[in-house]
């Protein structure tokens, strides 16, 4: 392959795995070189808006983990949202163009078809189907990010206020 350089990468269009979505639902595609926080900017203020009661989120190949990590911020954000999860395979088609001309000058290209892994994350603030595969229920409002006090934060605050202890002699 050191002779050949990529020439372009495109993706076979696919529908959503969600049926009964509502028509115009906010659908975010990340891709590997997008910026989390313009990508959580647009999506908290389509949220935030009176009419919009789910988002999706979709990536594949080396964009899985940032689609996950968008999908996790807005869950701890804005809280209550019902969750499913669907993972997949989509076919990534890749041009190759030959470095080398043919000696009659035609230029050799070589299309290669990927299959890559794929994942696509509803978020919604009305209830789903918990029967249905991938389904998370919202994370409980006292679970590990809870805002309220209680025994263990006061535990912690008075650890986090230290101790001072004396420096040790020089040597």
């Amino acid at each position: 392959m050191e002779n050949f350089r990529k020439v372009k990468t495109s993706e076979e269009d696919s529908p959503l795995p969600f049926p009964d979505l509502p028509p115009g639902v906010v659908e975010m595609k990340v891709k590997e070189g997008s910026k989390i926080r313009n990508l959580m900017g647009f999506a908290m203020a389509r949220m935030e808006l009176k009419g919009t009661r789910q988002i999706v989120f979709s990536g594949c190949g080396r964009a899985v983990t940032k689609t996950i990590t968008c999908v996790e911020i807005m869950k701890r954000k804005l809280g209550g949202l019902h969750q499913v999860t669907k993972v997949r395979y989509k076919t990534l088609l890749e041009v190759w163009e030959n470095k080398d001309p043919q000696p009659d000058g035609r230029v050799e290209n070589l299309t290669v078809h990927k299959n890559v892994p794929s994942i696509c994350i509803l978020l919604s603030k009305d209830p789903l189907d918990p029967s249905e595969m991938g389904y998370q229920p919202p994370e409980p409002r006292d679970g590990l990010w809870a805002e309220k006090g209680g025994i263990e934060e006061d535990r912690l605050s008075s650890c986090s206020q230290g101790v001072k202890r004396p420096l040790a002699p020089p040597h």
